[in-house]
């Protein structure tokens, strides 16, 4: 008999608890959503996008989770429809326990601007188009003249990236023009000279050289020597003086 009671107060004991966990598990899906924190990590470096962006976003989506029930808010729907956004690289929203929804919005790294008849753009890190930002001008290379947007996405890109991570050139390169036959043009921030580059074959290497050029030459001469710098020979500095 004993036995028995002690089975019987188990499965009640067992019952209850299940039930008081569903219970509250409930009533939690159906507390309101209190509040939304948005941090735009690196908005100390750009300003492409803000809070005010974000809200506005999510409002016109019609996922603006606050006064919402917390269970039904779709964090994953959120980060999908902000992913969108040509500005945003990547987002991760979560749930808090104060029944909040946190957002963490990465900007997409521009690395280089490009204006021509294909358009007014940026590519960034990634190799992929950003729009123009009616708030915020990025400080990078310009690449203008017959720029489409496949050699932007390709050959562009690539040089573009290279100088991102090159201090020395991406202190040094401010300006990058292409011709109709796909040859390139740089200009310096330092010293009155054009740099001919010729096509993009190579590039790495005829900087190198340029870079030495610089180092060994320039301090004996003077910035003001010559006028243009062709490295579109292989192995070869060929300078035309002022």
């Amino acid at each position: 008999m004993l036995r028995v009671i002690s089975i019987i107060v188990a499965t009640l004991l067992s019952c209850y608890i299940v039930f008081v966990a569903f219970f509250f598990h409930q009533r939690k899906d159906e507390a309101a959503c209190t509040g939304l924190q948005v941090e735009v990590v690196d908005s100390l470096d750009k300003h492409f996008v803000s809070k005010s962006d974000i809200v506005n976003i999510l409002k016109k989506a019609e996922l603006y989770p606050v006064h919402k029930p917390i269970g039904v808010v779709n964090t994953e729907r959120i980060e999908k429809e902000l992913l969108k956004n040509e500005m945003i690289a990547r987002v991760e929203a979560y749930k808090t326990p104060s029944h909040q929804i946190k957002l963490e919005v990465e900007q997409k790294i521009p690395i280089i601007r490009i204006i021509s008849n294909s358009g007014n753009y940026y590519i960034d890190n990634e190799g992929t188009v950003m729009p123009m930002s009616p708030h915020y001008v990025a400080d990078v290379p310009i690449a203008s003249g017959n720029v489409e947007k496949t050699l932007a996405k390709t050959d562009l890109y690539k040089f573009a990236l290279f100088l991102q991570k090159d201090k020395f050139w991406n202190d040094q390169i401010e300006q990058i023009y292409i011709y109709p036959d796909k040859e390139v043009d740089l200009i310096p921030r330092v010293g009155d000279h054009r740099i001919i580059l010729g096509d993009f074959t190579d590039f790495e290497e005829k900087l190198n050289n340029l870079q030495l050029f610089y180092e060994e030459a320039i301090p004996k001469v003077g910035w003001g020597k010559y006028s243009i710098i062709n490295l579109k020979y292989k192995d070869q500095i060929v300078c035309t003086k002022k």
